[in-house]
Parts: structure tokens; C-alpha cells; sequence
């Protein structure tokens, strides 16, 4: 039997995907074992989550850590020893150093179908390009913003009538089900970085994974 995939989360906001992470764990959907979450803002509404459910969590910003934020950031994960680092909502850019420390065991979340819209006002963007489609990337993290190996997307049409408000609220349930998906990938051991590829089963990926509500396709 396989052990628990130990997660640690680095969050700045709500926390909206770790709650739906925890809650998919708490229904015994996925087998994780939150080892701590970090944030480096003290008043993230997400820290309540890791609050709640006894989860070991720190705030580690200029304030706790000074210059040295991503050498704490850096001891405190490799004291916890996860399986698997998530950025999720994580508003920090991090240095080369940190993200060498876990490349290959962090990954992050984001709000566009990369390459496409790498950085911030993701939504905006597509919005204002005309775009057909939206969705939202699961990548290997790398030294280069946004620009680590893509494991998988989910995607949605852009109606005439939206705007970043409506696409962020149609966006966010498809995203939370994309990173349980991923998640429970990285559960069944089942998914790694293969140089500047992402392997499945141990076969290179020619393309990111694709998951829609009726599930994966190709």
C-alpha cells in the first residue's frame, strides 16, 4: 500500500484550492498528508484553512524573514520534507535558488492556457485578444516565470457577454477539479518531470493532458 503524498502549499490569498483539496482528502478521495502551509501574507484568508484542520503552517514574508525570504521559505519545506511543493495563488516570485532546492516536486497553478498569458491580469488578457477559449494550466515550476513543463489544462468557452468576473467564476470550479485530477496523479505516482517534458507512466508526453468534466481526454 502506498503512503500518503506529502503536500506542502504556498498560498497569498483565499485558499480556495487548498480548501478543495482538504475537503477532497477529508472524503477520502485523495490520500494527502498536508505537512504545512506557508504564506508570506500574515492576514491570507487561506491560513484559516490550515488553522482549522490542524495543519502546521508559517507566514514567511520581509517582515519574519528579511532578505533572506527564499532561504526560509527553502529550510522550512526541506524540514518538513514533502513529496510535492503547491503554489497555489502563491503572489511571490522566487528565486532560482529556491526553485532548484524542489525541481521536479513543485508545481503551480494557473489562470491560462500556457504559453499563452504568462504573469498576472490572465483573464484581461485572453479577454481583450479576442480569444475563443480559457482555461487553466497545472505546470512544473522552473527558474522562468510560468514557463516550467505543462502536466495538464482544462479549457472552457468564452461567451460574448463575459468579463473577467463571470470567467473567473465559470474558470474556478473547472480549476479546482483539474488540480484534484493532477493531484491524484501525483498520489498514484504516476507523473514526473522528464527534463523539460512531463512523463506519464513513465512515457514522455508529446502534449499537456487534457481533463473535462466527463474527465481526461486526449
Amino acid at each position: 500500500m502506498s503512503q500518503p503524498l506529502r503536500v506542502a502549499v504556498l498560498i497569498s490569498g483565499t485558499g480556495s484550492n487548498l480548501r478543495s483539496l482538504i475537503d477532497a482528502r477529508d472524503a477520502g478521495r485523495l490520500d494527502l498528508d498536508f505537512v504545512r502551509v506557508i504564506s508570506n501574507k500574515s492576514d491570507a484568508p487561506g491560513l484559516e484553512h490550515a488553522r482549522g484542520t490542524g495543519i502546521p503552517w508559517s507566514v514567511i514574508n520581509k517582515a519574519t524573514a528579511g532578505d533572506d525570504q527564499d532561504q526560509v521559505v527553502g529550510d522550512t519545506l526541506a524540514g518538513d520534507a514533502p513529496d510535492l511543493v503547491l503554489l497555489s495563488g502563491y503572489m511571490r516570485i522566487m528565486g532560482a535558488e529556491l526553485v532548484n532546492r524542489f525541481e521536479g516536486r513543485m508545481i503551480n497553478q494557473h489562470p491560462s492556457l500556457l504559453p499563452k498569458y504568462k504573469g498576472l491580469d490572465t483573464y484581461r488578457r485572453a479577454l481583450e485578444a479576442g480569444d475563443a477559449e480559457y482555461g487553466a494550466s497545472v505546470h512544473f515550476v522552473t527558474a522562468e516565470l510560468d514557463d516550467g513543463p505543462v502536466i495538464a489544462q482544462t479549457r472552457l468557452p468564452i461567451e460574448p457577454d463575459d468579463d473577467a468576473t463571470s470567467l473567473v467564476a465559470r474558470l474556478r470550479p473547472l480549476e479546482h477539479r483539474l488540480l484534484e485530477e493532477v493531484m491524484a496523479l501525483f498520489v498514484q505516482r504516476r507523473v514526473t518531470m522528464a527534463g523539460a517534458g512531463v512523463a506519464l507512466d513513465g512515457q514522455r508526453l508529446e502534449a499537456p493532458l487534457q481533463w473535462t468534466p466527463e474527465g481526461w481526454r486526449a
